[in-house]
Order: structure tokens, then C-alpha cells, then sequence
């Protein structure tokens, strides 16, 4: 049996990510006690893999362009911003210092573009501050037939190395990501527990993700891991046709890479709208229709059709493998088909690749059965904040802005419902 539950003095946050520590850093600033819970043996996991290769951690984009990037959660969103944006990020980053600086792209990374660094310091000023870190803490829900909504705290229950152990808080906020990289700790296990005590939780879904195509076997054997770049995307999402220049990266099992995942939500909207949705591909933006059908339609003597392909447009490697993959035996022959088909290449997208694999996550707990504060009506003294709330955005430091704002809405939501819990 679980010892008897011990009492905080504070707020319980679980979740050990950005939202969990912007939350932990704003509650201990106002004088409230912070326990802070981590299912893995160190926080941040997720944010160091994210900044492998250079830590995104806003975007320079101007509001209110930047709130657009949240789609129909723009407003809710924005409401956190006007709060925390993108530039108050980048100055609170200076507190720690760590100095940034803005890209080619308009992406803000750190000087050295390390996260390690940054999140080495945050941890250690908030443990200056008093932050308690219980690492090693899985949650695993409430205590079984506890009241809900009652003044009581419901016991917060916790699977640990020496077994089952019990706190109560006053107030709780729960940070515990959406459900891709479950490896790293975010494994979307906190919907169902949500989902039972009233919680109207979305579906947990793929974002920022990639999509299965069903290649051949001849050109997935050749062809995966090879960037497509430039190209020129073009997709439908029922209201008109839209295009947007990028790089992506053909897959074993389909395409990913940075141009998919900026229209990750409109096609896998459409996938499950359809059945399958059609990407169209531009893979020679630099040349226009009619060059490429007067080029196609000179004699090729006696090359070979890819020989003529490759002289007459420049297309090899992958590129020159898509149109064959398209238009199968033969279809290089039509000049007229092979031009139209290099400024508008359909590839058919099935089904986007599991949530695990996804750079982030869609769905989870609705705003709408949150207050302002981003407490959950549901469960009174019971916040949230991050990615395990239903919004999503693009990468490009949007993803981390909003976490940090929301974290900081929730934790200070949180310290004005202990002082009223208190007061009564």
C-alpha cells in the first residue's frame, strides 16, 4: 500500500519541460512554494533533442502575423502573447545569458545555437530559488474515487524506483507535452486520465510530420534519404490553391522534411477529410512550362530518354526518379506529359507517419475546458500548459514561444488560485 499522501506547502507541476519550468519560474517569483515532478531522470529532454542542430527558440515575424501561425487558436493564443511574445522570450534568454541572435529565415537561435547551455542555467537559478526537483516521478493519475471539485486536494499519484508514492497540492499544474517523442517522456499517457475526470480532450495527432507515399520498391530502395530541393509545393485546402518554396526529403515510406511539415495540419486535414490528399510538386521552380516544352521537344537522336531529360532541363538523381516514378515505362517519351508533369508532380499522400515519429502533436485538452488562466473547469485548482493543449503550429520557434507563454499564464493562474485557496 502507498504511505499516506504528504502535504505540499505549494503548487505541484508535473512536467519538467518549458511550459513546467516557466511555470515553476513565475510561481517561485511570486513567493509560492514549487515541487516540480519529472517522469524521466532529467528535465528538458525533449527541448535539448530540439535544439540538436541549432535551438530555434522564437521567430522575429511581427505580430499580429506571428499569432497566424496558430491557426484557428490564433486568438487564444495571441491573449498568452500579449503576455509573453517572442520578443520577451528573447530578453528573458538574455537574463540567463544567453545573447541571440536572428537568421537568414527570420528564426531566432541562440548565439552558440546550443541548448544545453541555456537549460543548464535556468535549472540552476530556479534551483537557487527553491525549485524542488523530484525526478524519477512518473504520474500516473488521481487517487481512485477521490471527489471532484471538492476544496480538498485529490491526491496526485506517482510510479517511482521505490514504488507507488502520494502528494496533495493545492494547486497543480500539469505540463506534460503532447505524444511524439514518447522516448523523451511526452507519450500522450495523461489523456485517458484527463478524459475520466470530465477533461474534454481532442485526439492526440501527428504535426510537423511526414507523410506515407507507398513508393515503389525500385525507387524506395534508391532513393531514401535524398533532399528534394528547391521545389515549389502546391496544395488545395477546400477554400483555394496556395504555393510555398522550400526543400524536403524522400522517405522509405513517403516525404518529411521542413516544406511538409509547414503544411503538415492542411493535409492531414485533408487525409482525413478524403481518404488521401494530392501534393503537387514544382521540381524546377527556375524554368517555366513553356521553356521546358521547347527544350523537351528537341531531337534527342539517339540518347536515351533520361540522357535527353538530364540536357534538356538539368533534372537528375531523385527529381529525375520522381517523374519516373510518376509516369511510369514509357512515360519520358511525351515531351508535352514530362514538361506539365515537372512543373506539377502529383504525389499522392495516404496517411500521415505515426504521432511517435512527429515533431509535435495536435489535439489534446480543448481550450474551451479552460478558464483564462488555463485552469481546467473540470477539476478546479487544476492547470495546464504546453503542448499537451490543443493548438499547433509550424516549427520555427513558434512551437517553443507559445509553450513558454502558456506555461507562464498557467503557473501565475495557479499562484492566484493558492492565494484565494487560502484566503478561504
Amino acid at each position: 500500500m502507498p504511505e499516506t499522501p504528504s502535504l505540499l506547502p505549494g503548487i505541484a507541476i508535473i512536467g519538467g519541460g518549458p511550459a513546467g519550468l516557466m511555470a515553476a519560474e513565475v510561481a517561485r517569483a511570486a513567493g509560492v512554494e514549487v515541487d516540480l515532478f519529472e517522469g524521466k531522470g532529467s528535465v528538458g529532454r525533449k527541448f535539448l533533442i530540439a535544439g540538436k542542430g541549432g535551438l530555434n527558440l522564437t521567430h522575429a515575424e511581427p505580430r499580429p502575423v506571428f499569432d497566424q501561425r496558430y491557426r484557428e487558436r490564433s486568438a487564444d493564443v495571441a491573449g498568452w502573447l500579449d503576455d509573453f511574445d517572442g520578443d520577451a522570450l528573447r530578453e528573458w534568454a538574455r537574463g540567463l545569458g544567453v545573447d541571440t541572435y536572428v537568421g537568414s529565415s527570420d528564426r531566432v537561435f541562440p548565439m552558440d545555437r546550443k541548448a544545453a547551455p541555456l537549460l543548464r542555467g535556468w535549472v540552476r537559478r530556479l534551483r537557487e530559488q527553491g525549485v524542488r526537483f523530484h525526478v524519477h516521478h512518473r504520474w500516473i493519475g488521481w487517487e481512485p474515487g477521490e471527489a471532484r471539485g471538492s476544496s480538498t486536494p485529490v491526491p496526485l499519484r506517482f510510479d517511482t524506483p521505490d514504488g507507488l508514492v502520494q502528494f496533495k497540492a493545492p494547486a497543480t499544474v500539469l505540463a506534460l507535452g503532447g505524444a511524439s517523442w514518447p522516448q523523451l517522456g511526452s507519450d500522450g499517457a495523461w489523456a485517458p486520465l484527463l478524459s475520466r475526470r470530465d477533461v474534454d480532450v481532442a485526439p492526440l495527432q501527428p504535426s510537423n510530420c511526414g507523410f506515407d507515399i507507398d513508393w515503389s520498391e525500385h525507387f524506395a530502395s534508391r532513393h531514401a534519404g535524398a533532399p528534394v530541393k528547391p521545389v515549389v509545393a502546391h496544395w488545395s485546402d477546400g477554400t483555394g490553391w496556395h504555393a510555398l518554396q522550400g526543400e524536403c526529403v524522400a522517405t522509405a515510406t513517403g516525404i518529411e522534411g521542413s516544406l511538409v511539415y509547414a503544411l503538415s495540419a492542411p493535409l492531414r486535414e485533408a487525409i482525413e477529410r478524403d481518404g488521401q490528399t494530392t501534393l503537387w510538386l514544382d521540381i524546377a521552380p527556375g524554368r517555366d512550362l513553356a521553356r521546358l516544352q521547347r527544350d523537351l521537344a528537341r531531337p534527342r537522336g539517339g540518347r536515351s530518354a533520361s540522357e535527353h531529360l538530364r540536357r534538356q532541363t538539368g533534372l537528375t538523381g531523385v527529381k529525375a526518379a520522381l517523374l519516373h516514378e510518376v509516369l511510369g515505362r514509357g512515360g519520358l517519351d511525351d515531351p508535352a506529359r514530362v514538361a506539365g508533369t515537372i512543373k506539377r508532380l502529383p504525389l499522392v499522400l495516404r496517411r500521415p507517419r505515426p504521432v511517435a515519429e512527429a515533431i509535435s502533436s495536435a489535439g489534446g485538452v480543448r481550450l474551451e475546458a479552460m478558464d483564462d488562466a488555463l485552469m481546467l473547469r473540470a477539476l478546479p485548482g487544476v492547470f495546464a500548459a504546453g503542448e499537451m493543449l490543443d493548438w499547433e503550429a509550424p516549427t520555427g520557434g513558434y512551437l517553443l514561444t507559445a509553450c513558454f507563454a502558456s506555461g507562464r499564464r498557467a503557473g501565475l493562474g495557479a499562484v492566484e488560485w493558492l492565494r484565494g485557496y487560502g484566503a478561504d
